[in-house]
């Protein structure tokens, strides 16, 4: 946050275990009562006809009920920060405890409220459940869990969009100045604007909380069907990227067609939110693709400013200089590539994705061994052919004797003023022997 609060992993399991200890008290007295009342409710709430024939209730409730599953997409943000073999087990826990109560609880309030009820007790269900079922001191219990589980989702919220949003900075995917820090070494800028994202939505829908979690919803099922589309990415592009899992193509398959029927549902159901939604995602989209493609926007202007500069020659004269040396500044930020001796093909790849996707016009292909009588014979002559086969692009060709591990790509880093995000290596076939997390950013591109 802006004044450098952090999440405590004690805090976090501490609202969990409330929460898992509220629901599970929910059930227990729920059952209880509903053991001493009888199964009326139940039975009468059954009988109801559904409105439109049990399909369109099955499909809507099932769109509806994606909002309980919300959680996942975040999750992912912390992979880089867990040990080995923790995040599966993160996946797994938040299935089975989603798998068990959110089924759970819908029957109970099937057997405790009647339908006609539902709509009056509105966005209190949980907390009328526990009146019903245990008195007000349950009812108010509920009502602390549901403030404390939010107020940790809201904190979650803040974390996970500053880290989001720096990185996607730091990959020049938006704009530079939200990196800007304070005093505290947070990046204020980024959480400023998020909160004003914020306000500006609760403004817009009034307050309304089913406007809110309607919006929510569909962010949520968009997030997660990019996962899915994510997935089949890598299966396509990164065939022999090692990995510790891979979900089959059904599997993904299926999950993308779920995520996809809860997203028409919820649009179905509530078309002004997903105009909301809309309303915030071109002009995001807008932006990152203005950054894209902001050398392609920028020689545009170029060549406009040159169609109109015999009018009027001086005024316009200054900008087009001015547009020059920012061209130029951007494409004067070197990139680095490491090879252990790739053929021609391979490194004629890395030219071709290098012109295609890097603001670049210079590049250091660099080869680490212990011996220099280890360096393939073939690697520099083949750089000059490609040297003169891009001669838009400097290739520099670099022999370092040494190690190839994290502490010389962070040295390089500081000797060359180059990121390690601008640092390049094919994709390692299992016989790298530091993970991509130790190597600090460093990205995959072949």
């Amino acid at each position: 946050t802006i004044i450098g609060i952090t999440e405590s992993a004690t805090v976090a399991i501490g609202i969990f275990v409330f929460h898992l200890v509220s629901m599970g008290l929910l059930l227990i007295l729920g059952g209880i009562a509903l053991f001493s009342t009888g199964t009326e409710v139940l039975m009468e709430n059954l009988r109801t006809p559904a409105p439109g024939g049990i399909m369109m209730a099955l499909f809507f409730g099932f769109s509806a009920a994606m909002l309980g599953i919300s959680g996942f997409e975040s999750s992912a943000n912390f992979v880089e920060e867990q040990a080995d073999g923790v995040f599966p087990k993160t996946l797994r826990n938040m299935w089975l405890a989603v798998s068990f109560f959110n089924p759970a609880m819908a029957l109970m309030a099937l057997a405790l409220v009647p339908i006609g009820d539902v709509e009056q007790v509105g966005n209190t269900l949980l907390a009328h459940m526990g009146q019903e079922s245990g008195g007000g001191w349950l009812a108010t219990l509920i009502s602390v869990d549901a403030a404390l589980v939010l107020s940790g989702a809201v904190l979650t919220s803040f974390i996970g969009v500053n880290g989001l949003v720096r990185r996607m900075t730091l990959d020049r995917c938006l704009p530079q100045f939200l990196l800007k820090e304070n005093s505290r070494g947070t990046t204020h800028r980024i959480l400023i604007t998020f909160f004003a994202l914020c306000v500006s939505v609760l403004l817009i829908t009034r307050g309304e909380l089913k406007a809110l979690a309607g919006i929510y919803t569909i962010s949520f099922l968009a997030v997660m069907a990019l996962f899915a589309l994510g997935a089949i990415l890598l299966k396509v592009r990164r065939k022999k990227l090692p990995r510790p899992t891979s979900a089959s193509w059904t599997t993904v398959f299926v999950g993308l067609a779920a995520v996809l029927t809860g997203l028409v549902g919820n649009a179905v159901m509530n078309p002004d939110y997903l105009r909301v939604f809309i309303e915030y995602f071109i002009p995001a989209l807008l932006i990152v693709t203005i950054m894209l493609g902001r050398i392609t926007i920028l020689r545009l202007s170029l060549a406009f400013i040159r169609s109109v500069i015999v009018a009027i020659n001086k005024p316009l004269g200054n900008m087009i200089l001015q547009i020059r040396e920012k061209i130029d500044e951007i494409n004067s930020q070197q990139i680095v590539f490491f090879t252990r001796g790739d053929n021609m093909a391979n490194l004629n790849n890395v030219m071709l994705y290098v012109r295609s996707n890097e603001h670049t016009n210079r590049i250091k292909i660099v080869t680490v061994v212990q011996d220099e009588s280890q360096v393939d014979p073939h690697l520099e002559p083949d750089l000059k052919v490609l040297d003169k086969a891009y001669p838009e692009i400097d290739v520099e060709f670099v022999v370092l004797t040494g190690e190839f591990n994290p502490a010389l790509i962070h040295a390089l880093s500081e000797e060359w003023h180059i990121p390690t995000n601008l640092m390049f290596i094919g994709a390692p076939t299992g016989a790298l022997t530091y993970s991509l997390r130790e190597l600090g950013g460093v990205r995959l591109i072949i």
